[in-house]
C-alpha cells in the first residue's frame, strides 16, 4: 500500500546551526526517520556528516537514524557510527572490493544492512545480497550534492528491484529506499514503482513550511 511508505527527510538540507530545529520539524511533520547523508570528498566530491553528528542527534530523537556511507573504505567507519547510535548503515556497492566483509561488519555492529547503488551501476551486481541485507538505496542522482533533478529510468530501476525482492521471496523483508530528487510531483511515481522509504532533503528543507511539506508527501500516499 502507497500509504505504508516512510519519509526519511535528510539533514543535509537542513540548518546545521540548528539541527535541534530540524529534528523537531520532523517530529511534528510524522516522518518515520532521519536520513543522514555522509561524504568523504573521495568517494564522492563533497564533504559532510561523521560519527559525532550522529552522537548529537541520538539523545535528541527516537526516529530512526538511516545512516548513508558515501565513503571508500566504508568497514572504517562502520563501528564508528554504530556506537554513535545510527539504526542503519548502508554502503555502496562501488565503494569496496569485498561486499561481503562490509555487511558481515554492519550485522556484527548491531545495526540494520543496507547496499547502496549508483545509477549507472548494473543493478546484477547487488543482487548477490539481498538474501542479507535490509534494505536497497536506489540512488536517482548521481551522489555527491543535494538538490539535484531525478535521473529518467530511476523508476524503471525501482520496478527492477523490486521484481528482483519478489524471485528472491525476500520482498517483504527488504526495503527499497530512494534517494535523489524526490519532489512532491513525483514520489507517487517512486511508490507505485516499489519505494518502501522515500529520501528527500531540499524538497523539505528548503520548503517555506517543512512540517506541512511532510504532511503533504503522506497525503500522496493515501489517493
Amino acid at each position: 500500500m502507497a500509504s505504508e511508505f516512510k519519509l526519511a527527510p535528510s539533514i543535509l538540507s537542513a540548518d546545521f546551526t540548528n539541527l535541534q530545529l530540524a529534528l523537531s520539524q520532523c517530529d511534528d511533520g510524522g516522518a518515520h526517520w532521519i536520513h543522514v547523508d555522509v561524504m568523504d570528498n573521495q568517494f564522492v566530491p563533497n564533504l559532510t556528516i561523521g560519527p559525532p553528528v550522529v552522537k548529537s542527534l541520538r539523545p535528541n530523537t527516537k526516529k530512526f537514524l538511516d545512516v548513508h556511507m558515501m565513503v571508500i573504505e566504508p568497514e572504517k567507519l562502520v563501528e564508528p557510527f554504530a556506537k554513535a547510535g545510527a539504526d542503519s548503515i548502508t554502503f555502496h556497492i562501488e565503494a569496496t572490493d569485498d561486499p561481503q566483509s562490509v555487511i558481515d561488519l554492519i550485522k556484527a555492529a548491531g545495526t540494520k544492512v543496507g547496499i547502496s547503488v549508483k545509477p549507472a551501476t548494473p543493478l546484477a551486481e547487488i543482487e548477490p545480497y539481498y538474501d542479507q541485507i535490509d534494505l536497497v538505496l536506489v540512488m536517482s542522482v548521481d551522489p555527491g550534492f543535494g538538490g539535484q533533478g531525478y535521473i529518467d529510468g530511476s523508476t524503471e530501476r525501482i520496478e527492477k528491484v523490486k521484481q528482483m525482492l519478489i524471485e528472491k521471496c525476500v520482498e517483504n523483508r527488504v526495503l527499497i529506499e530512494v534517494d535523489g530528487g524526490i519532489k512532491l510531483h513525483n514520489a507517487k511515481e517512486v511508490i507505485d514503482a516499489g519505494a518502501d522509504v522515500l529520501v528527500a532533503g531540499s524538497a523539505i528543507f528548503g520548503a517555506d513550511d517543512p512540517v506541512q511539506t511532510m504532511k503533504d508527501f503522506y497525503l500522496l500516499g493515501t489517493h
